[in-house]
């Protein structure tokens, strides 16, 4: 009773952005209290990736306590100290194995990946994380989750704007794609994040630049390589007209083998999901990045063609809403920049990433952990569709290092 007086419960309802409270509650060191978690649904209380993700969170802190109410559409969550992978907790050879059974398959590996990468800076020590199992898609998934190369080519280099650089690498070691119902998926990525800061660098991003570069990944899985080759050509028909310098890599793999789990061959293996899918990254002349992802559905029935041109569409439309931040990798920033140093660090938005439900809840959420609210203003009469957010940093950063 005596921790509650000294830190009450900071108070959510419902089970939309809890995978972004959880992180910052553990950023933050404040306790949290989630209530009325899908009270209404045939199935109340936590999913299964939501139950996951908790697993994993719990694997990489020390002296966190999480508790669950008899339904589970309550949980209280008492942040520990975030240790990474080291020796002796639940990490073999420093190497945490985290698995994703296959009732996860709904969200992507980028999911759990997003949210590590964001604590690993603050880590006592380095993180090195396998995530695995009949769950894990490496693929852009329906939900909205991005490809895990999204995450290494969109997301992982924004931390060198707050000084955060080395040793970072995000390996794909079994690419798979998004199963239908009940499938399983079978891929297997690693994150290994050697660099640890006691508080990222102020941000100051307010030119946007001018496209110079687009970089791109184009992968198979189980299907033939000839989707790749139609899918760059499409996705080239439309980017080319606009920025000459385009490459697009292609990455053809075979379909994953899980365990076939049937009685008659218990030892028996059988093929995860197959697909083919396309991720884009176009990269400015101040080095901001604006980043695409589409990936064949479960069901089938998409040419290569229309996801290439949906795929180069998608990352125009996304140049187009202006700013230096994208929606994909909003939260990232934004985050770093709240727990940054007692500094104000600003970074220029569109008005239609800024104005997103996600993007405004982010705020308020930011608020109740840090007692500090964005400060909004228009960039100018020139840039219309901009404004500059300015972020107070919050200067509690990595408790469990003493020096930079």
């Amino acid at each position: 009773m005596a921790d509650e007086t000294i830190q009450p419960l900071l108070q959510f309802e419902g089970h939309r952005h809890l995978t972004t409270r959880l992180l910052m509650s553990t950023l933050t060191g404040r306790p949290i209290r989630i209530s009325k978690i899908r009270p209404t649904s045939t199935r109340p209380g936590l999913a299964p990736h939501e139950t996951n993700f908790i697993r994993l969170l719990d694997a990489v802190t020390n002296g966190a306590q999480i508790q669950f109410s008899m339904t589970g559409t309550t949980l209280v969550y008492r942040p520990g100290l975030i240790t990474g992978s080291a020796d002796g907790l639940g990490a073999m050879g420093g190497v945490l194995r985290h698995e994703i059974p296959r009732e996860c398959a709904r969200r992507g590996a980028s999911w759990w990946l997003v949210p590590l990468a964001l604590l690993s800076p603050f880590a006592k020590d380095k993180v090195n994380v396998v995530l695995h199992g009949e769950g894990c898609i490496t693929a852009a998934t329906s939900a909205g989750d991005i490809s895990v190369d999204t995450v290494r080519t969109a997301i992982l280099p924004l931390y060198k704007s707050f000084g955060i650089e080395r040793n970072i690498e995000l390996r794909i070691l079994r690419r798979s794609a998004a199963p239908a119902q009940g499938k399983p998926a079978g891929g297997e990525v690693q994150l290994v994040f050697g660099h640890q800061v006691r508080l990222p660098k102020t941000l100051h991003l307010m030119n946007k630049g001018r496209v110079k570069q687009i970089r791109g990944v184009a992968y198979a899985v189980g299907v033939s390589g000839s989707n790749n080759a139609r899918m760059i050509d499409s996705a080239r028909g439309v980017l080319n007209k606009f920025v000459p310098d385009t490459y697009i890599f292609s990455d053809v793999s075979s379909a994953p083998l899980v365990s076939s789990s049937s009685r008659s061959d218990p030892n028996g293996k059988t093929k995860g999901a197959v697909g083919f899918g396309l991720s884009l990254v176009a990269e400015s002349s101040t080095h901001c990045l604006f980043s695409a992802d589409v990936a064949s559905p479960a069901a089938g029935g998409v040419t290569p063609e229309d996801l290439g041109k949906q795929c180069a569409y998608q990352l125009l439309e996304k140049i187009s809403r202006g700013g230096c931040v994208e929606e994909t990798a909003l939260e990232t920033m934004l985050l770093l920049m709240a727990m940054g140093s007692e500094d104000v660090g600003r970074v220029c938005l569109g008005r239609d990433v800024l104005g997103s439900e996600d993007a405004v809840q982010l705020g308020r959420d930011v608020k109740v952990f840090t007692g500090v609210a964005w400060g909004l203003r228009s960039k100018g009469e020139e840039e219309e569709g901009e404004v500059v957010v300015s972020v107070v940093g919050r200067g509690v950063g990595n408790v469990g290092r003493k020096v930079a």
